[in-house]
């Protein structure tokens, strides 16, 4: 019985950023465990070939090419899956990013932030989650059950250092969980749950010229993050996968407004 509520067989999921580092890990091993996958991403030829590499192994697998912003994109993703699959069980929010004008050089200031790259991060990394949560929650709202799943950071409940438009696009999708966690709970019943995850540091096409060198060794940021980070290493992309599971199963009915870290013991650490 234990185990029955972990099975996600047959579950049809959609992620967005399917074509990326951390989401693109997510849809193999969720493909692994039996689920029906439909991956989003913003390059055509990057999404038609996730999908013909996975195809060769997993039957169940739809991609779409399209900008998460765009609610007509999204409007016809969901016609198409709803009418292939009959149901969505699963939205995760993986597509995300950052931009040279939102990061805090070395040797600037706050006050050479460029508000034009900030609102685009903004825009990409909260509406980025939003717009398809309306989507695809109103898709889940009428069936009267369904999971979303956001990717929040630890930048979003500390103040890391540089990268002040990511962390607060991500402080903005903490309170957007549970926003939403609670409102669909009210007024639609307890078969529609949101939670998210807070990964840690994990090596990714956004950060990685942030935190290792050309050689593979720390830059003086990484060292920062390893000596803060009790476990002493970076995370990788297959240490989501328990907690992504556990949050989309039915052995997590009772979760819903939890943002839970997987970070190495990055937050719990003080410092000293």
């Amino acid at each position: 019985m234990g185990n029955e509520l972990f099975n996600i067989s047959g579950r049809v999921i959609l992620i967005t950023g399917g074509t990326g580092i951390l989401g693109g890990s997510m849809t193999e091993y969720l493909l692994g465990e039996g689920a029906k996958v439909v991956l989003l991403g913003q390059t055509e030829a990057k999404v038609e070939d996730k999908v013909e590499q996975l195809k060769k192994v997993y039957p169940d697998v739809m991609g779409f090419a399209g900008n998460v912003l765009d609610r007509d994109f999204l409007e016809k993703v969901k016609d198409d899956v709803v009418g292939t699959w009959g149901t969505l069980d699963v939205l995760i929010n993986a597509a995300g990013g950052n931009m040279p004008g939102a990061v805090i050089g070395e040797g600037q200031t706050i006050f050479d932030l460029e508000m034009d790259d900030f609102r685009k991060v903004s825009e990409l990394n909260l509406d980025g989650s939003v717009v398809p949560s309306l989507v695809f929650g109103k898709q889940m709202a009428e069936q009267g059950r369904g999971c979303i799943l956001n990717i929040s950071s630890m930048a979003a409940t500390r103040a890391l250092t540089r990268v002040v438009g990511y962390s607060v696009s991500k402080a903005a999708i903490d309170n957007f969980t549970k926003w939403m966690a609670t409102d669909l709970a009210l007024k639609f019943g307890e078969g529609l749950r949101v939670n998210a995850i807070a990964p840690g540091f994990f090596i990714s096409n956004q950060n990685r010229n942030l935190l290792l060198k050309e050689d593979s060794s720390y830059t003086d940021r990484g060292k920062t993050i390893i000596t803060n980070t009790p476990m002493k290493r970076f995370g990788k992309a297959d240490e989501l996968h328990g907690a992504v599971h556990w949050l989309i199963s039915d052995a997590a009915s009772f979760v819903t407004g939890a943002i839970i870290p997987i970070d190495g013991g990055f937050n719990a650490f003080s410092g000293v």
